[in-house]
């Protein structure tokens, strides 16, 4: 039994929908073909936000700036990992590749206005303008095909299952907590209506972030006419005559050759499940298991597997393997455990990140790589890698500690299951985290004095426009400095965690997979985190994975409609 398609992709994140809808809308006849149950991979899980730089919207707001702006920043950021032919041709298609979903499908964009990269004191780094997120989308609008299909949003980043998009929508909810009735009303007409989805959907409806990402994208790839089939797992690529002509399936119904006429896009999300390989490459992580991934469990490394097979070229000699990220694990009543991404309370003012002795070890308003890449040197060695982020009742009652909520949610069930710890002193606290308690109090007591005055010596927090933005305009005179100083105190546990890898396929600039000595594979395209990063194992902004994500998949969809 076969089936036969000009293209097939693997993979439903960002990567494999954006090659699957610009294949489509050239003409292509596409499948996608999804190992899950349901589509969008860790895109959905993401706050979709892709690092496009020199896009129209941000020319429309006055904003514009060369190509050899973005150069001379990556340049800066990745010194001797600097990859020229990639990352020209990302610079060159990421616009256009906004422009095409913006003008022909369903993915309208919003603009990142306000987004600094992250490394600030660096020259070329921009101050927003440089990064695109998906508009909110309503379920109603997804075609009731492919509804049923869409992965819901993580829960751990929801309120109750309801996303909540990065700006003046999280503003208004953090808002709320310090009782400014604007927050309260926003906050109350938003649960209302996730409520009654909830009821009458069973689902989510108000899709903000990669949700809405991926639903976009979905929606636009079902106008095309594009085959969405989940609960179909790739096993092989078919290879004759040096090209790849199709990919073996796993299906409901039994193995099936699914032919491809003018290639196959593989976008299956990496290998940051597969615990071999994190045993291999991942720093600090023996056994495999010392690492905590947002990616869902289905990204094992199928589509690396099925390119090496065939020759393809591995890189796994970046400066990091992977997409580090802080998490914490949440516990809960049935048994289960969650992974909560730590991306944006760090920043925020009265709250620090210290290893076991106590002391401080990273800037900690910087990005989240960069927090995992210093716990990742600082934590002593002979111990499990973590970090605890400390935090005074000034401090929970105003913005959320890893998964606990500020005011009006309760701290109850998260101190009960352990998730949240409470001591009525540091000392008390340390003790009960397994902190030295004299190294915690020496760093609390030189963190205050020094925050007092909106200072940090140590590490500079608050120095740079990507700081001052993650941290409270209403604080002075440091947005992202307050005193650690009214008990009782609390500390969440921090973990090494990734949104995915950096290590992957070896690709060119036009998506074609190469092999170790730069021939191509002909036929084989990828795209999003089954590719090697081209920031060389870097994180030089937010949306460094999904913008070369969606600018790829585009690449390799247009190249496919005109082969």
């Amino acid at each position: 039994m076969k089936h036969q398609y000009d293209v097939i992709v693997v993979g439903s994140g960002a990567g494999g929908l954006s090659a699957a809808v610009s294949a489509a809308y050239g003409g292509k006849k596409v499948a996608v073909i999804e190992k899950a149950s349901v589509l969008g991979g860790a895109t959905t899980w993401s706050g979709g936000w892709a690092w496009t730089p020199g896009t129209s919207l941000a020319r429309k707001d006055g904003v514009v700036e060369s190509k050899e702006e973005f150069q001379t920043y990556l340049q800066a950021v990745v010194g001797e990992y600097y990859q020229e032919d990639n990352i020209s041709a990302f610079l060159d298609a990421a616009p256009e590749m906004v422009d095409f979903f913006e003008k022909n499908t369903d993915l309208q964009w919003t603009p990142g206005a306000k987004i600094n990269d992250i490394y600030g004191n660096l020259p070329g780094a921009g101050t927003g303008h440089r990064s695109v997120g998906p508009k909110p989308f309503n379920g109603r609008k997804v075609p009731k095909s492919v509804l049923p299909k869409l992965r819901h949003q993580l829960y751990e980043t929801s309120f109750l299952g309801m996303g909540i998009m990065a700006g003046p929508d999280l503003t208004k909810f953090l808002s709320a907590s310090q009782f400014d009735p604007r927050g309260w009303v926003h906050a109350a007409r938003r649960v209302i209506v996730h409520m009654w989805d909830m009821v009458v959907h069973k689902r989510n409806m108000q899709m903000v972030n990669g949700a809405a990402l991926t639903a976009r994208l979905a929606t636009s790839a079902d106008k095309l006419g594009v085959d969405l089939l989940v609960n179909h797992s790739a096993v092989s690529l078919n290879y004759k005559n040096d090209r790849v002509t199709g990919v073996k399936v796993q299906t409901p119904q039994g193995l099936v050759d699914f032919e491809a006429t003018a290639g196959v896009v593989l976008a299956t999300g990496g290998f940051p499940n597969n615990v071999d390989l994190r045993k291999e490459l991942f720093p600090r992580t023996p056994s495999g298991q010392e690492h905590w991934t947002l990616a869902p469990a289905e990204t094992t490394g199928d589509g690396l597997s099925m390119a090496r097979e065939i020759g393809a070229g591995f890189v796994n000699d970046l400066k990091s393997p992977a997409a580090w990220c802080p998490v914490s694990l949440v516990p809960y009543f049935n048994g289960k455990v969650g992974t909560f991404p730590h991306i944006m309370d760090r920043a925020k003012p009265g709250s620090i990140g210290v290893v076991s002795t106590g002391k401080r070890f990273v800037n900690e308003a910087n990005g989240y790589y960069d927090y995992v890449d210093a716990m990742l040197k600082a934590a002593p060695e002979g111990e499990p890698v973590a970090s605890w982020q400390i935090a005074d009742s000034t401090f929970v009652r105003k913005y959320p500690l890893g998964m606990a909520k500020p005011l009006p949610v309760p701290l109850t069930p998260y101190l009960r299951s352990g998730y949240l710890v409470k001591g009525k002193t540091i000392e008390e606290l340390a003790q009960k985290c397994g902190i030295d308690p004299a190294g915690l109090r020496a760093t609390v007591t030189e963190f205050n004095e020094n925050a007092r005055r909106g200072e940090d010596p140590e590490f500079g927090r608050g120095s740079t426009s990507f700081n001052k933005y993650g941290g409270d305009p209403k604080i002075g005179p440091n947005p992202s400095l307050a005193p650690i100083e009214k008990g009782p105190f609390y500390a969440v546990k921090v973990v090494p965690g990734s949104f995915g890898t950096f290590d992957g396929i070896k690709a060119d600039g036009k998506s074609r997979v190469l092999r170790d000595d730069d021939t191509i594979i002909d036929g084989l395209y990828t795209a999003g985190n089954d590719r090697a990063s081209i920031m060389g194992g870097f994180y030089p902004a937010g949306g460094i994975n999904l913008g070369p994500a969606l600018a790829f998949g585009y690449i390799a969809g247009k190249e496919l409609a005109n082969s």
